[in-house]
């Protein structure tokens, strides 16, 4: 109970700062910055100072602007028409047809890029004429394509595992690794929703592709070769131990560069725009992360984590019902955050928990990935939706009705990552490393 005024006191001045429009970065230094005038004696102004440079100084760090600075140039290059061509002969057969090519491309386009929206600008702006050309049912367009960029979260190298590593100084290299096996199962089952609606569906009956020879597909293949070795190089770099996650950003940076200019994409006008949108989206995201640490050093000075851990261990819930707890917890608040807001925002209370129900930080560093997930399609924030506005012209009720089973099946990975653990942590655990 002694904690319910200094927790009442912090949500008032969150939601105000928030609610009047200030950047979510700059509203969790004001709030921090109420919560150290107000509760301790130590100075604000010092303490601020000598949290954000030390949280912004992180070596970790530095992999978060050459991840992002890579997907912006693959974004301007002329990568998802050739993921199109080369994916497109091989989807046609299956169950559902040419749809699996939003799901597969995006989970290509996902190892290359940590960012869910460019993963859905860039497999989109192909995709979604192509299949419209081909009469696929518009909501099954749309849905699978707002579910499948969210694996741009969860296969490495994953902006938002980048920050949660950071936030909890964990491994990034070992996040990556997690994430890889649970991204490819996720994948899997919006492959297998789309085969079953195909199967059941009456208003299913696009326009057949033409046959074509063995041959003829693998020469088509041709044009994935330079992003599988760009997957190569920038996973497999981490996983042989040959680089850190700092290491292969640097590779995948000059790969995507090498790939640009091979397409004759890479002008000096594109060069500028790829840096500066990877400037625009870092600096927004170091931000989150310096308020998000001097929030924790106030917040910890008020007692406030410790507190509610101890709150919530004398419920004596066990494992799954925490875990319960913490999915609607950050369903409700993906309502009104976005992902890598909702981590930073919330580590320093729900961190201890987790310690403290002895649950494996590695693990659920993919549950709270697939959680935030779904906050990218869920109204009135969903960013994926907002993107897929955009780029459609729908209303926002037709795309987040569309985006509903996509949800649902996020939900359900939910609970196969509680059945079988092991997704998440076979990988680390058994792959030789340099962390």
């Amino acid at each position: 109970m002694d904690q319910l005024i200094p927790i009442a006191i912090f949500l008032a001045v969150l939601f105000l700062l928030l609610g009047s429009g200030v950047w979510v970065g700059l509203a969790l230094m004001g709030v921090a910055y109420v919560g150290m005038e107000l509760f301790t004696s130590r100075p604000a102004g010092d303490a601020m100072i000598t949290k954000v440079w030390s949280s912004s100084s992180s070596w970790t760090l530095t992999a978060l602007p050459l991840f992002i600075w890579m997907g912006e140039i693959l974004y301007r290059t002329r990568l998802s028409e050739d993921m199109f061509r080369g994916l497109s002969p091989w989807m046609a057969r299956l169950p559902g047809g040419l749809v699996h090519t939003n799901i597969v491309g995006c989970t290509v386009f996902a190892a290359v890029s940590g960012s869910s929206a460019a993963t859905l600008t860039t497999v989109g702006k192909m995709s979604i004429p192509e299949l419209r050309r081909r009469n696929y049912p518009e909501h099954l367009v749309i849905g699978t394509l707002a579910g499948a960029a969210t694996l741009g979260l969860m296969i490495p190298p994953s902006l938002t595992l980048i920050v949660y590593g950071v936030t909890i100084n964990e491994s990034i290299t070992k996040l990556f690794m997690a994430g890889v096996l649970p991204g490819l199962v996720l994948a899997l089952m919006f492959m297998a929703y789309v085969a079953i609606t195909a199967k059941l569906s009456r208003d299913f009956d696009p326009v057949p592709e033409p046959h074509m020879t063995l041959l003829a597909k693998i020469k088509n293949s041709r044009f994935l070769i330079p992003v599988i070795l760009l997957i190569l190089v920038v996973i497999g770099s981490m996983y042989l131990g040959i680089a850190t996650a700092t290491e292969a950003a640097a590779f995948g940076v000059v790969g995507s560069m090498l790939l640009a200019l091979a397409q004759r994409s890479l002008t000096l006008a594109t060069f500028f725009d790829s840096l500066m949108g990877a400037v625009r989206t870092s600096a927004m995201i170091a931000l989150i992360l310096a308020g998000a640490a001097f929030l924790s050093l106030s917040m910890g000075f008020t007692g406030i984590p410790r507190g509610l851990a101890d709150l919530i261990a004398s419920w004596d819930l066990s494992r799954f019902q925490l875990l319960m707890a913490l999915l609607v917890f950050y369903i409700i608040l993906g309502c009104f955050l976005d992902g890598i807001s909702s981590v930073v925002l919330t580590m320093a209370v729900v961190e201890p928990m987790i310690r403290e129900a002895g649950i494996d930080l590695i693990w659920f560093g993919i549950f709270i990935v697939v959680v935030v997930e779904m906050a990218q399609i869920t109204p009135p924030i969903g960013f994926n939706l907002f993107v897929l506005q955009g780029m459609t012209g729908h209303e926002m009720t037709f795309i987040a009705r569309a985006a509903i089973p996509m949800f649902l099946i996020m939900v359900l990975m939910v609970f196969v990552l509680i059945l079988f653990p092991d997704l998440a942590t076979w990988l680390p655990e058994n792959i030789r490393q340099r962390v």
